[in-house]
């Protein structure tokens, strides 16, 4: 990297290297880790991650830091700017419904390509890579396409790059299994790898330095074509087709991709396959651009207020100017695409010195472009974090927020999800008491003898919950367990008022449990937590007084991390 200007705030280039450094090793790394992957000396990563985690952008488990949903507010800042994501991935998820393949929208960054969607097909062999994960042009379908639209001087640095960075260093999510198509790189799970698929390490690695030296040959093909085809250059067995999406210029915006395994098809068969459809989506993808209004930018809300009163409660421990430059990315977003330094500071709350600064940081480490006299978002932003984050499962987000809940109450805390007329325990974190519930992950339970599984039922539409009840077979697990269908029904209608269910020995003789709903953005129950105990433990209405008010503070909680990371992406359940 060149070397930083003189007014570029240092301690925001650390904190950038930290998270850097943590998205690519998937999230996770020790503190000494880190230490070796930034070069930084210890203390400095001591102040760095405690300001991270002050921030709620990672979390500390003991000697290891862990990124944090909350981070993802930096990946939405650029993503609700771009815009593309909320009017084009509509398109990508019918397209992915209707050929059955993975679909991917990407757009370009400096060298490489960015995903900023992915509607991915669930099958044996199924695509892992990434929103924010960043691949050489030369070695995907998009790269052709958006390379026939380089300057001179964009190809120049792309030769100086791959000269300087010949293995690829630079490029993290690129696999590093490269003799087969399963269990390495972007595919996961077993398969049928056949055909073109079982090429040797040594093949692969030819067309890889054939996809270097014929890069100019595709461009220019793609360039007459409209489309680029990928066959196996990032990894055995993956084949991908491309289209662009172009503004009213006609320059492209994005690439809308289709991916697909040896497998299933070749790389010609795939091209003949799909490719008209695949052009007829870009077309309306290009309508939905034009005919989309302008956002409507939502009002300065002082974003950086927080940070004095945390400086002045951590003293030393809370770095400030790390906390203030990363909270000028969240300046931007939809409506708010291109600002100006007078509206940045009015975001922020931040003095324009403090912000010109933190701006001319945000260019060096390429995370800001400026354009005359305004500022914005680079798909670089998406490195600090997003590709592990974008990934996160509603267990994986639910877990520290039940560890706490434990902690407070010292009961057993569970996650579970609705499985057809059963509930399925996908988190849990159990007490340490000598008598306590014992539920592993993967229980299954009837529904309607569960306190989780009456949150769930009640969440339901009126009809659809009358006829899971009338297909029920309501059995009695104790002498307390209801098996009237009309008093369940009456039972649900009340958890549906009152917000919560609380189940008293219907499950298992003295155990009591008490749920609240976990809900998605679109305000459904997605899942359901509760706390569980044995009877002795507390009365019923002790478990009202005392545990509901944190138990649904643990569930607003999981709900807003909720938000966040599943603000652009697709939060698995389980």
């Amino acid at each position: 990297m060149d070397t930083a200007p003189a007014e570029a705030v240092g301690p925001l280039m650390r904190g950038v290297a930290v998270l850097r450094a943590l998205s690519d090793a998937d999230g996770r790394l020790s503190l000494g880790e880190l230490v070796r992957a930034t070069g930084l000396a210890r203390s400095t990563v001591d102040r760095v991650v405690a300001t991270l985690a002050r921030m709620g952008h990672l979390r500390l488990d003991g000697s290891s830091a862990t990124l944090a949903p909350r981070l993802m507010e930096l990946a939405n800042a650029y993503l609700g700017a771009l815009r593309l994501p909320a009017l084009l991935g509509p398109h990508a998820v019918q397209l992915a419904e209707e050929l059955d393949e993975s679909v991917s929208l990407a757009v370009p960054d400096r060298d490489g390509i960015r995903f900023v969607h992915q509607s991915t097909r669930r099958r044996a062999m199924s695509l892992t890579f990434r929103i924010g994960d960043l691949l050489p042009a030369e070695r995907t379908a998009p790269g052709p396409l958006f390379a026939a639209h380089w300057s001179p001087r964009q190809w120049q640095d792309w030769r100086e790059q791959r000269a300087a960075d010949p293995a690829g260093a630079g490029f993290p999510a690129v696999p590093s299994g490269t003799d087969t198509g399963a269990g390495t790189g972007p595919w996961t799970g077993t398969g049928n790898n056949t055909g073109a698929g079982t090429s040797t390490r040594t093949g692969f690695e030819q067309r890889v330095t054939q996809a270097v030296g014929g890069f100019e040959q595709r461009v220019d093909a793609a360039r007459h074509a409209g489309w680029a085809v990928d066959d196996q250059l990032i990894e055995p067995g993956l084949i991908a087709v491309a289209v662009p999406v172009r503004d009213a210029a006609g320059a492209p915006v994005c690439a809308v991709s289709v991916v697909s395994h040896t497998s299933r098809h070749s790389a010609a068969s795939l091209r003949a396959a799909v490719l008209p459809r695949l052009r007829e989506t870009a077309t309306a993808m290009e309508a939905e651009l034009r005919g989309a209004p302008a956002p409507t930018p939502p009002a300065p809300r002082a974003l950086a207020a927080w940070t004095s009163a945390s400086k002045q409660e951590l003293g030393a421990e809370f770095v400030e100017s790390l906390a203030r430059g990363l909270t000028v990315l969240t300046a931007f977003g939809e409506g708010r695409a291109e600002l100006s330094l007078s509206a940045v500071a009015e975001a922020t709350g931040l003095a324009r010195a403090t912000a010109r600064r933190a701006l001319i940081t945000l260019h060096h480490l390429g995370l800001v472009a400026t354009e005359g006299r305004t500022f914005r978002l680079t798909p670089r932003v998406l490195s600090l974090g997003c590709p592990p984050l974008s990934r996160t499962a509603l267990p994986d987000i639910a877990a520290p927020h039940l560890a706490a809940l434990v902690s407070t109450l010292h009961d057993s805390a569970s996650l579970a999800v609705l499985d057809g007329d059963a509930i399925q325990y996908t988190a849990r974190v159990a007490t340490s008491r000598i008598m306590s519930v014992n539920i592993t992950l993967g229980t299954r339970f009837p529904a309607y003898a569960a306190s989780m599984g009456r949150v769930l039922l009640a969440d339901l539409p009126a009809a659809e919950r009358a006829a899971r009840l009338g297909r029920m077979e309501l059995r009695a697990l104790t002498p307390r367990t209801l098996t009237s269908p009309a008093a369940l029904a009456a039972a649900l209608d009340e958890v549906a008022a009152q917000g919560y269910a609380l189940v008293d020995e219907e499950l298992e003789e003295g155990l009591r449990s008490i749920a609240v709903p976990v809900r998605g953005p679109d305000g459904r129950a997605v899942g359901a937590v509760n706390v569980a105990m044995h009877t002795t433990r507390r009365t019923v209405a002790e478990c009202v007084a005392e545990v509901l008010s944190v138990l649904r503070g643990a569930a607003a909680a999981i709900e807003a991390d909720l938000g966040v990371v599943g603000r652009f992406c697709r939060i698995p359940l389980a």
